[in-house]
């Protein structure tokens, strides 16, 4: 019947509204109108009288008088209870607030204060407080006092209400400021955070002094992974604030990575015939959640009044961790102090609106004479039972919620900014202040409350932050003020406080998580129909690396520098390897190569210091020099080949080998040459060999073309250092590219061909006189060097790592060694312990034993010979007795029967006769004058 009443009522309200705005249809339409309207204010005080006889809700109200009324809406009473039977059900409120009462009170206190301290000038302010009961219905039906039409009906004279403070749920909220914008009324909420109501479309009037859910959700998110707990359970009431709140939850939490195990949604009202059945199912699923230790609750203060009582009997229901939202997080009546203890309920943290500490509100409690507030009903009332008046003092100011102090000040601060920015500052009469007019001044309005200066933003909002709490267990309550830190709305951080690390550190030991947390080097591996916090912990394989909890994926190294092993949670940088200076391998080679340099260096000087003897001579010493020079640098090319490479050593150590040991077989191919032609009795080989034997002449043209191939390789595409990444786990290696293998492979080619050169020339003179004989030296030498890079192919080829330059080393100092041993060393024996051996008797007979080893060749008195030149080289060859030659005197052969003078044959003093026996100069400074060749040639015809 009310309910058909309040509907028959709203429908007229609309309907004259409606009437009201069609002024122009003329004087008859406006009779008429006035007729109905006086119709329907009789029909209103009807139905106002019925509500009061007959109303299904206890109706109480706190009333002071003024100029201009503000409204007030809160929750004094929690619940509703049932009376009567089926047919004919009624509903009370029931279970008194203190906590709300007080609430009511810091609004009576503020409006007080506002003109205490005329701080309107004239203009006092009252209030009309009423009772939601925390129930949609009861909140609409007892809100109807502050519609215009209503007051109205019961007394013209009374002044509007301008503003409503409340109510607090965000549901009850909904549905007033609906039915407050019908008379464009500003509702100014003190708790109720639902996102929705920043809808400025769909609530025009509304605003708070509170923000909206989205950032409290935010807080609760933060809390969640300060403390790592990804694995939650929720409980929330099935209305605008349970559904907004589960929303953005769910969309934080994906973020986040957070998991909610289960959400028991309760229904709205706790006239629900099913409500029991509902929270005992939410509390078994609760209590069998094994790994649940955490439980975010959205619910209503009664709700969780009930849940508590059912979890706490269950084996697994104790213990939790109760994240608390704005709800019911500073209310004392959710617990059964007398029958469970906050231990046994675990840890509440709770998260609370911005708050604040008035002491000159506790003096007004302590000061307050209830006699003096005969309207306000539920002051009375409280006051009436049982218990002295100090006792209820005491528990007003025990009770008072902090965020409430805060909020419900800030709300009567800006309404009095509002009505001085419109009545003090411009001419106004209260009476006939309209809201719409008094809610646009409300949301420009600039106000101030303890030294912050605040206003609304552009969805009615003022974003005060958030704090959180934890409750503590006292000797004779509960503490529920207890802020462990707060919330900063600008820069979206959860800040805690230094001071409460014991209570931080209980609740960091516990656990509430699907899965336990991968470790550093390790990756989440999730099954398809697995929720995201659900994994197996799966190692990185090697060269990837995880270094946070819990990672997603694993991260690669950097290959070229970087590696890791199998289940790392770092990179490590690569070792860089090379052939070290400090390398063992590195120092014998390098002490070969010094070795080497420091015998050629002694060689020179044993072969200065013997320069004129019969070996040196022999040797060719100035072709010798040039060799032993040569071999100085192909032993100084080693050190280019080891240590940290770079561009202009890589390029510098091939070109320096190749050039110097070019310069080597080129020396030692004029020798060979040398030695072929002294002891070749052939006329048409030595005319040949005598027209192209130009010693320094063939050395450059050799050299001319190992240049032109490292030109053009330097050219073109030079070595240069490089780096293999790939060489082993944890190494990458240091080496010198040569880059164009083909002019590597030319270069060394171009050697090797000198190389077979001499070897070919040698091997045919190596049967000649000891003494002369280097050609079977320089064969071994050559033999040495074709093998070693022979062999040196395949294996610089295969072979890897920081030894490779090593190979190339070791075949140059086989090289080199080979060539100092063969050629020189030899030389040195006999010059430095072979004394006798190196004179011109020891020539003489080594040439006779030569002589005489055939003599079938020499049965012949006459023996053919041949008269030759070579620069820095004369030999001269004439007919004579195989018995008669001998050594001359310069280290050469010679005859006796050269010595008869008769005439001069030239200017170089030797003297021919008709019948000229063998004159053999292996060096002689000055060469053979032709007319002697040519006289020479005559004699042998």
């Amino acid at each position: 019947m009310a309910d058909f009443i309040r509907s028959g009522e709203m429908i007229a309200l609309s309907f004259v509204s409606v009437l009201g705005t069609w002024t122009q249809l003329g004087q008859r339409l406006l009779l008429v109108i006035k007729e109905m309207t006086t119709f329907l204010r009789y029909s209103f005080f009807v139905v106002f009288l019925f509500q009061c006889f007959f109303s299904t809700y206890w109706t109480m109200e706190a009333k002071a008088p003024g100029d201009i009324i503000i409204g007030g809406i809160f929750p004094i009473h929690e619940s509703v209870q049932e009376h009567g039977s089926d047919s004919n059900t009624t509903w009370t409120c029931n279970r008194l607030s203190i906590g709300r009462l007080s609430q009511s009170m810091i609004m009576v206190y503020a409006i007080e204060e506002v003109n205490k301290k005329r701080e309107l000038g004239n203009i006092t302010l009252g209030y009309h407080i009423v009772d939601s009961c925390g129930e949609v219905s009861a909140a609409l039906e007892n809100v109807q006092v502050f519609m215009r039409k209503t007051r109205d009906i019961n007394d013209p004279a009374l002044p509007p209400v301008l503003a409503v403070i409340g109510g607090y749920y965000s549901e009850i909220c909904v549905s007033v400021t609906r039915q407050l914008n019908l008379d464009n009324i500003p509702e100014i909420s003190y708790g109720a955070t639902s996102g929705l109501l920043s809808d400025k479309n769909k609530f025009p009037s509304f605003m708070r002094t509170v923000p909206e859910d989205d950032y409290q959700v935010q807080v609760i998110i933060q809390i969640l992974k300060h403390y790592k707990w990804n694995w939650v359970g929720v409980l929330t009431t099935d209305g605008e604030y349970g559904r907004y709140a589960i929303e953005r939850l769910q969309v934080h939490a994906d973020k986040a990575g957070i998991c909610l195990a289960f959400v028991c949604i309760l229904p709205e009202s706790l006239k629900a015939k099913r409500i029991m059945h509902t929270i005992e199912g939410a509390a078994n699923k609760i209590a069998q959640s094994n790994k649940v230790s955490v439980i975010i609750s959205f619910a209503k203060q009664n709700h969780m009044m009930y849940i508590f009582d059912q979890v706490l009997q269950k084996p697994g229901g104790k213990g939790k961790v109760w994240v608390a939202s704005d709800n019911w997080s500073q209310s004392t009546n959710v617990l059964n102090t007398s029958r469970w203890k906050l231990d046994d309920v675990g840890t509440v943290i709770g998260v609370t609106l911005k708050s604040s500490k008035s002491p000159d509100y506790t003096r007004f409690l302590k000061n307050l004479k209830p006699e003096e507030y005969k309207n306000n009903g539920f002051l009375t009332d409280f006051f009436n039972s049982s218990g002295t008046e100090a006792f209820k003092k005491e528990q007003l100011i025990d009770l008072t919620y902090p965020y409430g102090l805060f909020s419900i000040q800030l709300a009567v601060k800006a309404i009095t900014q509002a009505l001085k920015d419109v009545c003090i500052k411009k001419e106004c009469n209260p009476k006939r202040l309209k809201p719409s007019e008094f809610k646009d001044a409300l949301r420009a309005a600039n106000f101030s409350m303890d030294g912050n200066n605040y206003s609304f933003d552009e969805y009615g909002d003022i974003n005060s932050g958030y704090d959180v709490i934890v409750w503590r267990d006292q000797r004779s309550s509960m503490d529920m003020n207890n802020i462990i830190g707060y919330f900063d709305i600008k820069t979206q951080n959860l800040i805690f406080k230094t001071h409460v690390k014991d209570i931080r550190r209980h609740m960091q030991e516990v656990t509430s998580r699907c899965s336990e947390p991968c470790r550093h080097g390790t990756r989440r591996k999730r099954e398809d129909s697995q929720p995201v916090c659900c994994y197996q912990c799966v190692p990185c394989p090697a060269n990837h690396f995880s270094n946070k909890t819990d990672s997603d994926d694993c991260y690669k190294c950097n290959n070229a520098t970087e590696y890791s092993m199998e289940g790392s949670d770092k990179c490590f940088l690569k070792k860089v390897i090379f052939l070290r200076w400090e390398d063992m391998y590195h120092i014998v080679l390098l002490s070969f190569a010094a070795l080497g340099a420091l015998l050629i260096i002694i060689v020179g000087i044993i072969f200065l210091a013997h320069w004129n003897t019969p070996m040196v001579r022999s040797s060719v010493g100035p072709i010798s020099v040039l060799l032993l020079l040569s071999l100085f640098c192909t032993f100084g090319a080693i050190p280019f080949f080891g240590g940290n490479p770079s561009g202009w050593q890589c390029q510098a150590r091939q070109v320096i080998f190749g050039l110097s040991f070019t310069l080597c077989v080129s020396c030692i191919l004029v020798k060979s040459f040398k030695i072929l032609m002294a002891f070749e009795f052939d006329p048409v080989v030595q005319s040949t060999l005598e027209k192209f034997y130009k010693p320094y002449l063939i050395i450059p043209i050799c050299m001319l073309g190992q240049v032109v191939i490292c030109t053009v390789w330097l050219a073109v595409t030079p070595p240069k250092d490089t780096w293999n990444n790939y060489i082993a786990d944890g190494e990458r290696l240091k080496y010198c590219d040569e880059r164009l293998f083909p002019a590597f492979g030319a270069m060394l080619a171009y050697i090797g061909l000198l190389a077979i050169i001499c070897f070919c020339v040698a091997f045919k003179g190596r049967k000649l006189p000891g003494n002369y004989n280097e050609a079977k030296f320089i064969t071994f030498a050559m033999l040495i060097y074709c093998i070693s890079w022979i062999i040196f192919g395949p294996v610089y080829v295969t072979v890897t790592g920081q030894y490779l330059p090593a190979v190339e080393m070791v075949v140059i100092l086989i090289s080199a060694y080979g060539i100092l041993f063969c050629h020189f060393f030899t030389k040195c024996y006999i010059i430095l312990f072979r004394k006798e051996k190196n004179t011109k008797e020891s020539f003489n007979e080594m040439i006779r034993r030569y002589t005489m080893k055939d003599d079938k060749d020499w049965d012949r008195d006459i023996k053919k010979s041949i008269c030759r030149s070579i620069p820095n080289d004369s030999i001269k060859l004439y007919n004579s007795h195989k018995k008669d030659i001998k050594a001359s005197d310069d280290g050469g052969i010679s005859n006796p029967a050269l010595e008869t003078p008769s005439s001069p044959a030239s200017d170089s003093g030797l003297y021919v006769t008709p019948r000229i026996n063998l004159i053999v100069t292996p060096y002689y400074p000055q060469p053979m004058p032709r007319q002697i060749i040519r006289d020479s040639k005559r004699t042998e015809k």
